[in-house]
């Protein structure tokens, strides 16, 4: 089958790290062309794609007629008017968490999504990853009975107060950085929605550096309490804990950087003391995300993460903000 030729909007570190080279070595994919005017910073790309083509402006990218899908990294808050515009040009676009920075703005893309017939997505990986899908799999199959507790909690030690996730203007702060996963992975897992909610933020340069939510969830398997805590000034941690009336359902170490904090794994708690544990120590989400975006744009299979998810995830992000207590 043809390969998705895709192109990469700006030289953003995380892209030449992590995405470019993931849709580098992705089946079905070819990395095509870069947006920059900085050759300085193409140069970081083409060591590993020495065929790349380098557009001196996101505009030039857009009308190249080679390129199917773009790749947004660019700073949050320039995500949905990017995004507007690659589905304009006529391309599939794939754009960096948080797509945008309230939940009624996604409403225009899922607009734009619906007119052109194009694929429009979220860079959300971690439900491409096996060890959330195991997860997921584990609770709807009910193996750890009903749904008492969850807990997730995500956090890292940003000294650089000069890093963009520090700047309020760009939309900056934990919850948007990180509070994506510790929402959105929860809600993944249980297709639950939050019915009641409180939280207390830290802020620190005008952005939250620590957030801390309480919630009542509701989903189809009925009714449970939710606790997160996101901070960016702390000692790194990832963990998620699904605790029920006959098992726990865990993941921690790699579980939001799979296999770069430590090994992704996930393990299922089970009365009688009975452990099950599944270990990923290949699988690399950003890949298996450009895979699946190419088998949806390529053969129309339905795309695992789509906007409407993405827009719940953010409209609990909103709520969280409007009811969050200073401290």
């Amino acid at each position: 089958m043809k390969p998705v030729r895709w192109g990469v909007l700006g030289a953003a570190n995380f892209a030449r790290e992590h995405m470019a080279p993931a849709i580098h070595a992705a089946h079905g994919a070819e990395l095509a062309a870069l947006a920059t005017s900085d050759p300085a910073k193409a140069a970081g790309f083409q060591i590993f794609c020495p065929t790349l083509t380098v557009h001196s402006s996101y505009e030039a990218l857009l009308a190249d007629p080679s390129i199917d899908a773009v790749y947004i990294p660019l700073p949050n808050h320039m995500h949905v008017e990017w995004t507007l515009k690659a589905l304009a040009a006529g391309k599939h676009v794939l754009t960096e968490k948080p797509i945008a920075l309230k939940a009624h703005e996604i409403d225009q893309i899922i607009a734009a999504r619906d007119r052109t017939k194009l694929l429009a997505a979220e860079a959300y990986m971690i439900v491409h990853h096996p060890q959330w899908k195991r997860a997921k799999e584990w609770f709807e199959a009910g193996e750890i009975g009903d749904l008492v507790h969850a807990d997730v909690a995500f956090s890292f030690n940003l000294t650089d107060t000069g890093n963009i996730r520090m700047k309020p203007e760009t939309g900056g702060g934990s919850l948007r950085d990180i509070g994506v996963y510790t929402f959105g992975s929860m809600r993944f897992v249980t297709g639950a929605e939050p019915v009641d909610i409180s939280a207390r933020i830290h802020r620190d340069h005008g952005v939250d550096t620590f957030a801390q939510v309480a919630a009542t969830m509701e989903g189809p398997r009925g009714r449970f309490t939710y606790g997160s805590m996101t901070s960016m000034r702390m000692y790194n941690r990832q963990v998620a804990t699904f605790q029920g009336t006959k098992g726990m359902i865990r993941l921690e170490g790699g579980c939001f950087n799979a296999n770069v904090n430590d090994l992704a794994e996930v393990e299922l708690h089970q009365n009688g003391n009975r452990v099950t544990v599944e270990r990923f120590p290949t699988a690399n989400h950003y890949k298996l995300q450009v895979e699946a975006f190419g088998r949806t744009v390529r053969e129309g299979v339905a795309y695992p993460c789509p906007l409407e998810f993405v827009k719940g995830t953010q409209a609990m992000m909103d709520r969280v903000y409007d009811v969050a207590v200073e401290i």
